[in-house]
C-alpha cells in the first residue's frame, strides 16, 4: 500500500507542478531547474576524479542547519569535493553559489533509474541527509552500494508514516540509514519502537550556526542610524497575516522604530508592506537617499528590507524581535536567528512542531501571541518592564548557547567510524 503511494507521489507531483507552473513562479522554477537535470550533472561530474560527499537538503532552512556540517567538512577533509542538492527552489534559487560546495544542483525526482544514474555519475564516499525528505530510491541504491549515509538534526513524531501500519516503505527508508542523529529523545524513542537502535541524540546543528552568524556580526551603520538609539523591534520572515498584526502596532508607537523583513521580496508583496506600514520606506530608497545627502521624510518610523541575506544580522539592533510565519498553516520561521543576540523573541501561535521553539517558550525566552490585541500586550510589557525584559533576553541567549554542539558530534561519529580518510 504505501508503495503504491509512493509511486503515485512521484509520477503525479511532477505533472501537478508543470500545471501549476502556468501560474506560479516558484512552481515554474522547480520545473525549469530539473530540466535535463541528470545529463547537467554527469556534464558536470564524471570529468571529475575527485572523490565527493553528497549532502541533500530539502530547502532554506535545512541548508541552515547542513551549512555547519559542510563547512566542518571542508576544513576537516579539504581532499573532497561536496555536493550539495535542494528539492526546493526556496534552496536552490537563494544557495546556487554558495562556495562551500563544489556543485550545486537541484534533485533529480526520486525514481530507479534516476538513483542508479546519480550514484554512477557521482559516485559519493558519504550521503548525508538534513533533517527529512526521505527518498526510497536514493536510499536503496546507497544501500545497495553499502555508501554510509547519515542523517543530520533528524526529528520523528508519532503521526509520521514510520509509525503507522502502513509505513513499511519508511520503514524500509530508515533501515538504509548507517546511522542517524536527532534532535530529541522522544525522537529517538519513537524510533526504537520499529526497530531502529542506531540512533543518537545530537540536538540541532542549526544553534552551531547561529552562533557562528552571532561571533561574526556587526552592526549595519545604516540601520543604526535609521534606529537612532530608540526602542527597535525587528520583524522576521513575516508574511501577510504577520503584518496585519503588526501594521496597527508599527503605526501608534511612532516613538519606536520597525524594521520589517517580508519573507518574500517579490513586488507585489512589497507593495502590500508598503500598504500596511503607513509610515515606511524601502531599505534600497533609504540607502539611496543616505549615498545622496538626501533628507529623510521626519515621518518615516519603519524600515522594510526589499533584500535577502541582511535578516540574520538585523536581529543584532533589535530591542524585540518577532519571528513570522506563526500564524500560518506552516509555523514559525527560525527564531534561533533572533535568540542567539540575547533578545526575546515574539511570534504567532503555530509553533508547536518546532521542537526548539516549544523549549525557547518553556524556558521564558520567547513568547507566543494569538491576536493584534495580545501582541500589544506583549510589546508593551517587554518595552516597559526592565526585570522581565532582562530575563527574556538572558533565557533566550542562553537556550542557543546551551544547545551548541551537534555538529561536533556528527564530525566526531565521521572520525571514529573513518568514514572518511584524508
Amino acid at each position: 500500500m504505501g508503495k503504491l503511494f509512493y509511486l503515485l507521489f512521484i509520477k503525479l507531483y511532477p505533472i501537478g507542478a508543470r500545471i501549476l507552473s502556468l501560474v506560479n513562479s516558484k512552481a515554474r522554477l522547480w520545473v525549469k531547474g530539473r530540466k535535463n537535470i541528470l545529463d547537467h550533472i554527469a556534464f558536470n561530474t564524471q570529468r571529475d576524479p575527485a572523490k565527493k560527499i553528497w549532502v541533500h537538503c530539502a530547502s532554506l532552512g535545512e541548508f541552515e542547519q547542513g551549512r555547519p556540517i559542510i563547512e566542518a567538512i571542508r576544513t576537516h577533509y579539504p581532499n573532497y569535493k561536496i555536493l550539495l542538492t535542494f528539492f526546493s527552489p526556496s534552496g536552490y534559487e537563494v544557495q546556487k553559489a554558495y562556495k562551500g560546495a563544489d556543485y550545486v544542483f537541484y534533485l533529480p525526482m526520486d525514481s530507479a533509474a534516476a538513483a542508479r544514474r546519480f550514484y554512477d555519475c557521482v559516485q559519493p564516499k558519504l550521503v548525508i541527509f538534513i533533517k527529512y525528505e526521505f527518498w526510497y530510491y536514493y536510499l536503496q541504491r546507497g544501500r545497495v552500494l553499502n555508501i554510509p549515509i547519515l542523517l543530520a538534526s533528524g526529528i520523528f513524531r508519532p503521526q509520521q508514516p514510520f509509525f503507522k501500519w502502513y509505513g513499511g516503505l519508511h520503514r524500509a527508508m530508515l533501515a538504509c540509514f548507517t546511522h542517524l542523529f536527532v534532535q530529541t529523545e522522544d525522537s529517538a524513542n519513537l524510533l526504537e519502537t520499529v526497530g531502529v537502535k542506531n540512533v543518537s541524540i545530537g540536538g540541532d546543528t542549526r544553534f552551531d550556526r547561529v552562533l557562528e552568524i552571532a561571533a561574526k556580526a556587526q552592526p549595519y551603520k545604516e540601520i543604526e542610524a535609521f534606529c537612532g538609539g530608540r526602542p527597535v523591534i525587528v520583524a522576521g520572515s513575516t508574511w501577510t497575516d504577520d503584518d496585519e498584526e503588526l501594521g496597527h502596532y508599527a503605526n501608534t508607537h511612532l516613538d519606536y522604530r520597525f524594521i520589517v523583513a517580508p519573507h518574500d521580496i517579490g513586488d507585489d508583496r512589497l507593495k502590500e508592506c508598503d500598504a500596511f506600514y503607513k509610515h515606511s520606506i524601502r531599505y534600497s530608497q533609504y540607502v539611496k537617499k543616505i549615498q545622496n545627502k538626501e533628507a529623510i521624510a521626519p515621518n518615516v518610523k519603519t524600515l522594510i528590507i526589499d533584500n535577502i541575506g541582511m535578516l540574520k544580522y538585523l536581529y543584532l539592533s533589535a530591542t524585540v524581535c518577532y519571528v513570522g510565519g506563526g500564524f500560518g498553516e506552516k509555523g514559525v520561521h527560525n527564531v534561533a536567528e533572533a535568540a542567539v543576540f540575547y533578545k526575546p523573541v515574539v511570534f504567532g501561535p503555530v509553533f508547536e512542531k518546532y521542537i526548539e521553539v516549544v523549549g525557547l517558550v518553556d524556558e521564558g525566552g520567547a513568547f507566543t501571541v494569538s491576536s493584534a490585541l495580545e501582541l500589544e500586550q506583549r510589546f508593551d510589557a517587554l518595552l516597559s518592564d526592565s526585570q522581565l525584559y532582562k530575563n527574556a533576553c538572558n533565557k533566550a541567549g542562553n537556550y542557543i548557547k546551551a544547545g551548541a554542539g551537534a555538529t561536533q558530534q556528527v564530525m566526531d561519529y565521521i572520525q571514529a567510524n573513518r568514514l572518511l580518510t584524508n
